[in-house]
């Protein structure tokens, strides 16, 4: 693969904090290289901003391995950039050529408030974790693998719901801000396995009831949040949220 510097202009979203009015301020950067990651490119950008004596850009990051799910940007007006099943963190500056302007943004959410600058509060998505995404197991030691028989297509949809690693892209994608593709992610990898039979109706119930109460909008299948997961998660599994809720709904109601 050929590799080039290139030139760019980046019109960043600025804000102070979650009361602040924000702003986009655009920035030159030269020479970068083609094969930086789009993390390593504002790395580049930041230092070149310290040692102008102004301050850098808030970003969330980890573990730059798309492994984390923290590097949250809205890139020219797509979740993560505009290459498809991608975090920021392994987008590629050989995805832009020289010259472009690039547009970059915090997830917008109601229930992810910026923090700072690209920053974002995704404290919600905790919550809705907390309130039902888990599992009762007896103490001692661990049954043998074998001792669990597990039906070969319930455990391999389990493992690609279980994939979800929490970035918020799904919301950010989404027009309504639905939460739903997180949500039913977490309902499902656990629903599908004998682990998770225990908690089954109190948690899509509690998780549920806390999305609602995070204030994340209604799912209104228009897709974009399957096709703006980096882990390229399911709507098959919101449709199996919704059968999950409306079972639990009337079983409370016996």
């Amino acid at each position: 693969m050929e590799h080039y510097n290139m030139n760019l202009t980046l019109k960043v979203w600025k804000q102070k904090n979650t009361n602040a009015s924000g702003s986009f301020e655009i920035y030159q950067v030269k020479d970068i290289s083609s094969e930086m990651s789009f993390l390593e490119m504002f790395d580049v950008l930041n230092e070149q901003l310290i040692l102008e004596g102004k301050e850098p850009i808030a970003f969330d990051h980890d573990c730059r391995e798309g492994i984390c799910g923290m590097c949250s940007m809205y890139i020219n007006g797509r979740a993560h950039g505009p290459w498809e099943k991608n975090t920021t963190c392994q987008l590629h500056m050989r995805a832009f050529k020289d010259g472009d302007t690039i547009v970059v943004e915090p997830w917008r959410s109601k229930a992810f408030p910026v923090i700072k600058d690209l920053m974002v509060n995704r404290s919600a998505f905790d919550r809705i974790i907390q309130a039902g995404g888990y599992i009762s197991v007896n103490t001692g030691n661990a049954q043998d693998a074998n001792a669990l028989p597990i039906d070969k297509k319930n455990a391999d949809d389990a493992f690609m719901a279980a994939a979800c690693i929490g970035c918020g892209a799904c919301v950010a994608a989404c027009k309504n801000s639905s939460a739903m593709l997180f949500v039913s992610a977490k309902v499902s990898q656990l629903a599908l396995l004998p682990q998770g039979q225990p908690e089954r109706e109190s948690r899509v119930l509690n998780m549920v009831a806390q999305m609602d109460k995070e204030a994340f909008g209604n799912c209104t299948n228009t897709y974009a949040c399957e096709a703006e997961c980096p882990k390229g998660i399911s709507v098959s599994n919101i449709a199996r949220l919704n059968r999950e809720y409306l079972s639990a709904s009337l079983s409370t109601e016996e």
